[in-house]
């Protein structure tokens, strides 16, 4: 973990202090990070069932919806046909496969996400055998689109 600064929020095991981005026990914070504009955590409950805790600072704006750990270490959450996906390098808020806003983390807690391959590397998904395997899976929600900025 990186050491701590001035800049850095008051956090403690739950998440942020005086926050709505937090867990309350007997929940406990798996990940929480603030963007510039946004605070969230990612909640576990005693059975293993996560849940989005989120604050928009400017207005105080606050959503709690429940959250799945995705295959690739993120965490999405979705609320009225929105969709919240949570790594350690970002917040990205989206409908569909339409991206509405990406924020950078300045402050994260928990495990690093693994970055998406960029196009220049090796394509680590690959089978390496020529012979056909069964089909991959339609991409999920937070990998449609993500090529446009």
């Amino acid at each position: 973990a990186a050491p701590s600064t001035a800049a850095d929020p008051a956090t403690d095991a739950l998440g942020f202090v005086d926050s709505s981005a937090r867990c309350t026990a007997p929940d406990t914070a798996v990940v929480f990070g603030s963007t510039a504009t946004s605070r969230v955590a990612i909640c576990k409950t005693p059975s293993n069932q996560y849940e989005y805790h989120g604050v928009r600072m400017s207005d105080g704006a606050k959503l709690s919806a429940p959250a799945s750990l995705s295959g690739d270490g993120s965490y999405v959450a979705k609320a009225d046909g929105i969709s919240y996906t949570v790594t350690s390098s970002s917040l990205v808020v989206a409908e569909g496969d339409q991206v509405i806003r990406r924020e950078q983390m300045v402050y994260f807690h928990g495990p690093i996400t693994p970055q998406a391959p960029a196009a220049t590397s090796a394509p680590a998904a690959t089978p390496t055998s020529t012979t056909p395997t069964k089909p991959l899976p339609p991409p999920l929600p937070a990998e449609v689109g993500g090529g446009r900025h």
